[in-house]
């Protein structure tokens, strides 16, 4: 699929607290990344919108991102926290995203995004804008999971590389070839992508560590952002894969599950599934 516009999928961030209970632990994106979203969309002067929709505490985590782009410079920064489908179809939200330059995701659960917008007309109009337009789409955490169209939208940490690890469902569809997932290194969820793309392996998985992201131009290639490392599962050549055939709770085997590990600077192209990595004496950058 042809586009125009560019996906920012992030890794999330804890700030502080309780990793697995989002009253204590809020998601913040590091002034790096976050400065390279607001230059992708042109600038401090571009219009942000937030959608705080996965999460169960809206306020304080839009509080977090107005302080957050407010620190950068940005001043026309809207909220947008859709509760119930209805609102999804409303003619002040489809304003709103008809003229934004950026719109960002929020972490918490990500099948709230799906089930309250997922094939609405904001959701129309968000593909439409993101198909023709130079329109950035960014999210963290469960707002970079949706993005994908085979989504995973939930299931174990603990048991790695076990079938039925991995709960799957509709995302929003803004890239179709990639499955994505977040808190990666940190929460262990290697086999759950594993599974993921051992159900679908036609597709590719890349796991994002926190405080990572990428930025995916054309929907065919991507550059690695931030401080951490993502992991890319490809499984279009295996030469082994009895996913179909467990019964969950079994061990999987897969042969020929070609990984690579990348950090900031580096580069992949989906369609080709080739590496560009940074040279070893170029300096760090987050943005």
């Amino acid at each position: 699929m042809a586009v125009n516009g560019t996906l920012i999928p992030i890794g999330g961030n804890e700030d502080k607290g309780r990793e697995n209970d989002e009253q204590f632990s809020l998601e913040f994106i590091e002034e790096g990344i976050l400065s390279r979203v607001v230059r992708e969309s042109g600038g401090v002067e571009s219009k942000i919108v937030v959608i705080p929709t996965a999460s169960r505490i809206p306020k304080e985590v839009s509080k977090n991102y107005f302080d957050a782009f407010g620190k950068l410079g940005c001043k026309n920064v809207h909220f947008l926290d859709i509760r119930e489908r209805n609102e999804a179809e409303s003619e002040e939200a489809i304003d709103l995203v008809s003229k934004a330059q950026c719109i960002m995701f929020s972490g918490g659960d990500q099948s709230k995004i799906t089930s309250r917008i997922g094939k609405t007309k904001l959701h129309q109009v968000l593909t439409d804008r993101y198909k023709k337009e130079n329109l950035v789409i960014a999210g963290t955490s469960a707002g970079a999971m949706c993005m994908s169209h085979e989504m995973i939208s939930g299931g174990s940490s603990a048991e790695s590389f076990i079938k039925g690890a991995v709960k799957m469902g509709q995302g929003m569809n803004f890239i179709s070839n990639l499955i994505i997932d977040s808190h990666f290194i940190r929460r262990g969820r290697f086999g759950r992508l594993a599974e993921a793309v051992a159900k679908y392996p036609k597709m590719m998985g890349v796991g994002l560590a926190e405080d990572t992201g990428i930025v995916i131009k054309d929907g065919t290639t991507f550059e690695v952002i931030g401080s951490g490392m993502i992991i890319i599962f490809d499984p279009r050549k295996l030469k082994h894969n009895n996913e179909s055939i467990l019964s969950e709770g079994t061990p999987m085997s897969l042969v020929n599950l070609k990984t690579h590990v990348l950090a900031n600077g580096d580069r992949f192209n989906l369609k080709k599934g080739k590496v560009k990595v940074l040279p070893l004496d170029a300096p760090f950058t987050n943005s």
